[in-house]
């Protein structure tokens, strides 16, 4: 795993190779084992690389015949392109997966990525066609920002690399604040940063060097077409099939590889499928608070460390720790994205890189396979709606009043939700009832100011929800939700991962993400993949003789929560308060004082807005207070 930067002058001005070098050391953390850089006229690369695949020979930049690329990820089926390409009549040089990268660029054009599975983000240039091309992977695991102002285009996989660059400055984009205040994550392209974007997941830009023409091209997006044709049995062996050959590329590494455990359904199962394939035991390393078993599923980790015969190491992090380094992990993360469990994140990637170079994760299997508690919700409410009303919405009764019923513990811990859920707008329409379901702050915002307040607009942002939601070709309420976290929620958790692990140097791969699997899952019949309203129902019966009955009946899966409001009663209180009723802070004018106070006080057991108002401002006191955030 790596990092990237790259930029080229409009003008035909030559590069400044030292304004390269001040973009790229911000983020030498990415790739601490070797750096490469190449200035020729205006265009400016430089990598900083993690050596992962191809130790000796896959340095970067690189280049073959007339094209040059810095890349930043892996290509899980390189050995298989590279026989293709062979067959082809390309040869090569290194045996590294970046070099299979240009020659797939070159024998296919910018259609290669159609070609790639894998985690990717890359630049290259190409002197032939006196053209750039950006590309993200399928589901955005690895970043790719963009800048185009001024004189230059200007890239790199993390934002703080194009602040050190004379020509960008740290400005404040509101309304993404506006939807982070939402939906914890920014919708679109948009960060918080004016004039700097992501590049969407599965899309590409071309850029004419010679004319200023840019393109920005989707290359992959999931159909929802449903598969009326195969049976239950052909579904459930291809799934496994596919499952099975994900970890098989996924385990490709010249170092040594472990995983990341939770002991919930997911990372379970990625460890179990990796110790059958490993070429030697596994290293798990799990995370979890002392302070309450609602916060440790230890219990469960071991028992599939046991299973796969692996070596366990436990992580417990501390308040103290929480307290040291949320400020440096909010400069890691460039802008705010996600909940509290980025922390344990950081803390257990810590630990591990210590250990190996590369971890497999569970990340992504809650979005292709339905995994999360609010379905239920959603479904409780149309099952009703469908019993009073003796209608359905979908075409077909996907979950019925009376199957949902042995799936409704699930919800036990969901009791303060559901009151909020249910207190007004019953059975609205399927997108307005979504939106309530994610909004983070259960439409409060009294914990902001008149003036901040003022500048929302509703029905923009709205719409902007439905954009996504609304697929055309998600027709039942559970495909159009799965759509929606995969688009919208996932590049957010995917920002946490790639951000939190390589801040120690340690390459994350998501074993479940794979567009096989999610192009597969995507064509199921809704009432397949969510009988009776059973969370990752078809996941379960395919991983049946994998996992242990204790993980595949598991109804208190936890995510990763963090025991802030415990940690309020037991000294976190004055770091808070330092922070939210700073002079600094109430003069930015965001937050209502008094409100805060209060929220302080009353914070939920698992509630996530103090968590939002921390990160805006550590935000703003890192990268706008100290104009870009310069270490």
């Amino acid at each position: 795993m790596c990092g990237l930067v790259a930029f080229f002058n409009k003008d035909k001005q030559a590069a400044d190779p030292s304004i390269l070098r001040r973009m790229a050391e911000r983020i030498a953390y990415r790739g601490p084992d070797e750096e490469g850089e190449l200035v020729e006229g205006p265009l400016g690369l430089a990598h900083k690389r993690l050596a992962v695949i191809d130790l000796q020979t896959g340095r970067q930049p690189m280049t073959v015949e007339d094209v040059t690329v810095v890349f930043n990820g892996i290509i899980y089926n390189y050995l298989e392109l590279r026989e293709e390409l062979g067959r082809l009549g390309r040869t090569f040089t290194t045996a590294s997966d970046t070099e299979v990268l240009l020659h797939a660029y070159l024998e296919f054009g910018a259609d290669c990525v159609k070609h790639f599975n894998g985690m990717f983000a890359f630049v290259l240039y190409d002197r032939r066609l006196r053209r750039l091309m950006a590309a993200r992977d399928h589901f955005g695991l690895k970043p790719l920002y963009v800048h185009e102002a001024g004189g230059a285009w200007l890239f790199a996989s993390e934002i703080k690399a194009l602040l050190a660059h004379p020509g960008v400055a740290a400005a404040v984009n509101e309304e993404a604040i506006r939807d982070y205040t939402v939906f914890q994550y920014v919708l679109g392209g948009d960060t918080f940063f004016k004039d700097i974007r992501k590049i969407p997941p599965g899309r590409y830009l071309l850029i004419d060097t010679e004319s200023g023409d840019v393109r920005e091209e989707s290359f992959w997006d999931l159909d929802f077409t449903v598969d009326t044709y195969h049976t239950k049995e052909y579904f459930l062996d291809r799934l496994r099939g596919l499952l099975e050959d994900s970890v098989r590329l996924q385990l490709r590494s010249d170092v040594p590889v472990g995983t990341t455990l939770s002991g919930g359904l997911d990372s379970s199962l990625v460890t179990l499928l990796a110790a059958r394939q490993s070429p030697q035991p596994l290293v798990c390393f799990t995370g979890a608070f002392r302070e309450s078993s609602a916060f440790d599923e230890t219990p469960y980790a071991r028992e599939v460390v046991r299973l796969a015969g692996a070596e366990s190491r436990e992580i417990y992090p501390k308040m103290e720790d929480f307290i040291d380094t949320l400020a440096e992990l909010v400069y890691h993360m460039d802008e705010p994205a996600g909940g509290p469990g980025l922390f344990p994140q950081y803390i257990v990637a810590r630990e591990a890189a210590g250990r190996v170079k590369v971890v497999l994760n569970g990340q992504g299997g809650d979005e292709i396979f339905g995994g999360y508690t609010r379905y239920v919700v959603a479904y409780l409410e149309q099952a009703l709606k469908g019993a009073i009303t003796e209608t359905n919405d979908e075409g077909e009764h996907i979950v019925t009043l009376k199957s949902i019923l042995p799936n409704l513990p699930a919800l036990r811990r969901y009791t303060p939700m559901l009151r909020r859920f249910w207190r007004d707008g019953l059975f609205d329409p399927m997108a307005a009832r979504y939106f309530r379901l994610i909004d983070r702050n259960a439409g409060d915002r009294s914990m902001y100011t008149a003036e901040f307040r003022a500048g929302f607009d509703d029905d923009r942002m709205f719409e902007r929800f439905c954009s996504v939601f609304d697929h055309p070709r998600t027709l039942s309420y559970y495909n159009k939700m799965v759509h929606y976290d995969l688009k919208a929620g996932l590049p957010a958790i995917l920002q946490v991962e790639d951000r939190m692990t390589m801040a120690c140097g340690l390459e994350s791969r998501s074993a479940l993400l794979d567009r096989r699997l999610a192009e597969l899952v995507a064509s199921i019949p809704p009432r397949l993949k969510f009988e009776g309203g059973d969370l990752k129902h078809i996941l379960k019966l395919a991983a049946g003789d994998v996992l242990p009955s204790r993980i595949l009946e598991r109804k208190d899966k936890m995510g990763f929560p963090v025991p802030l409001h415990l940690w309020i009663q037991n000294g976190l209180r004055a770091y808070i308060r330092d922070i939210l009723l700073s002079k600094a802070c109430r003069e930015r004018g965001i937050f209502d004082p008094a409100a805060v106070e209060r929220l302080i006080e009353n914070e939920d057991a698992y509630g996530r807005k103090l968590w939002g108002l921390l990160n805006i401002e550590l935000w703003h006191l890192r990268f706008i207070d100290r104009r870009g955030g310069t270490p």
